[in-house]
């Protein structure tokens, strides 16, 4: 272990930001010394790992430093005031973020929706709060086997139910694969065990087919003048195969995506072209095409997939994009906030200044970054809208399952008629769509429309439904309609408005 091994990850790291990693890896050494994890290692090891995952998806300087120091305060070697002192204020409220929730010791159930209803409150301050967490909490999955047997399952369930989703919405899949594996394999050993043996029979069947398709497709592209272009094929994550077979009667041969094609190329022109070429060669699959890139997933994923037919008996997916798209599918949220190489005040051209502000806020840490007025998904609109004025401990429990529920499980797409795209839950109804728009539409919802059809108010939706909500005034909810949405927000309008009525 060293600094430069962290300063030779970072992106174009200058010689000021190179002698505050060096500084705050001597510090950490320093302040964690004769300190020992459950591995019987140096409790260096962690707080190294934990800035080498930052260094590793590019983050900036300070988030890094953060890294090496975010136990030193907790933990009683440093003070508040040194951390300011030798590091600046932006590193104390980037610790600050993180310390000042406590360490969540997973001692009953209530601690710990209290710790993470706070996290994600602080997390609203600055999004490298959240970074900082998925990159610790990455390093203590990969050294969970040192963890007491009960309290792996604990933290294992915890990782793939809350952590793991966050970095998905996140778009950070450099992270969540990972966390998503490393759960599973803790929190269902027997499931993941019986899916591992699944996709490595399967994989020594296809693979050698895989090789021989890729080398056709290049040649093909090459044929009609796609020369700049990277090949490889992308690997399905153990508890990603796992979940799919769960909705194909966990029979593998109706996964096509267990092994899939990935080309990146310069510009979204050439991936078009690609897709062109591609389907001029080798027959798709009908109702297989998904373009992401014209309608991008909510958290920001971009890419064409296809499925065809190779002509050996194999359906393979393709997926295309662009480099930049790649790079942003990997690291996501992480891409955005990396810093240009010639201006370490200003953050990278895309507009992503609403992470910042992942909640609102509940809570006030001295701090920067703070930004006001800033556009935010409506994901983390409703997120919020979720935990106001929990205050019993149900209502915690309740906290807990609606995050589950409405925002980490698998989300279909839908469109309004002007093309805005609101991300909902899988299985959402007609009323679950008007409740997203806002209230007073679900309140006062009469009618709908599904592609131009008029539909009940019970229809379900599906992934790519255009939806139109027609309005009265005089409609207002009904007991029924507690009964026909999915949604926990939905759900819980619902019942206010009923509780009103019935007070009046």
């Amino acid at each position: 272990m060293s600094y430069q091994e962290i300063i030779s990850l970072m992106q174009s790291p200058t010689e000021n930001d190179k002698i505050l990693i060096e500084k705050a890896f001597n510090f950490a050494l320093t302040a964690h010394e004769g300190q020992k994890r459950k591995s019987g290692e140096p409790y260096f090891v962690h707080v190294f790992e934990t800035a080498k995952n930052l260094a590793d998806l590019k983050m900036d300087t300070p988030t890094i430093v953060a890294g090496f120091l975010h136990d030193s305060i907790e933990d009683g070697v440093a003070t508040e005031e040194r951390i300011k002192n030798e590091f600046g204020e932006e590193v104390l409220f980037l610790i600050n973020g993180v310390t000042k929730l406590g360490k969540v010791k997973y001692r009953g159930a209530e601690r710990h929706i209290e710790s993470l209803r706070k996290f994600i409150v602080a997390s609203s301050e600055d999004i490298r709060v959240l970074i900082i967490k998925l990159a610790d909490r990455l390093h203590n999955m990969r050294t969970i086997k040192f963890v007491r047997p009960d309290k792996q399952k604990r933290i294992a369930l915890e990782t793939l139910e809350i952590y793991a989703p966050l970095a998905y919405r996140l778009s950070i899949r450099k992270i969540s694969r990972e966390l998503e594996d490393l759960s599973f394999e803790n929190a269902y050993p027997e499931e993941f065990g019986k899916t591992v043996e699944l996709k490595k029979n399967k994989k020594a069947e296809i693979l050698p087919r895989l090789e021989k398709f890729i080398k056709s497709v290049k040649k093909a592209l090459a044929e009609q003048g796609v020369i700049h272009m990277q090949t490889d094929y992308r690997k399905k994550g153990i508890y990603s195969l796992y979940r799919k077979l769960q909705t194909h009667e966990n029979d593998i041969e109706k996964i096509y995506d267990l092994l899939a094609i990935r080309i990146c190329v310069d510009t979204i022109a050439d991936c078009y072209k690609v897709l062109g070429i591609i389907h001029g060669v080798w027959r798709p699959l009908p109702g297989r095409i998904k373009d992401y890139i014209a309608f991008p997933k909510p958290n920001g994923y971009q890419s064409i997939h296809t499925t065809v037919f190779t002509g050996d008996g194999s359906i393979v997916e393709v997926q295309i994009r662009t480099f930049e798209m790649h790079n942003i599918s990997e690291y996501g949220i992480a891409s955005h906030l990396a810093y240009k190489e010639n201006d370490s005040n200003k953050k990278a051209t895309h507009d992503t200044n609403w992470f910042k502000q992942l909640l609102p806020k509940m809570i006030n840490f001295p701090g920067v970054n703070k930004n006001k007025g800033d556009e935010m998904p409506k994901w983390i609109k409703d997120l919020a809208e979720s935990q106001k004025g929990i205050k019993t401990e149900s209502e915690k429990d309740g906290f807990i399952n609606d995050l589950k529920a409405d925002f980490f499980n698998e989300r279909i797409f839908v469109f309004t008629p002007k093309g805005d795209v609101v991300d909902l839950p899988d299985g959402s109804y007609v009323l679950d769509f008007a409740y997203a728009i806002h209230s007073d539409v679900g309140n006062h919802t009469n009618s709908a429309k599904i592609n131009g059809k008029m539909v009940s108010l019970d229809s379900k939706l599906k992934n790519g439904d255009i939806v139109e909500i027609i309005t009265n005034k005089s409609n207002k909810p009904n007991e029924r309609w507690e009964h026909i949405v999915k949604t926990n927000m939905a759900k819980r309008h619902i019942a206010n408005y009923l509780d009103k009525t019935r007070k009046k």
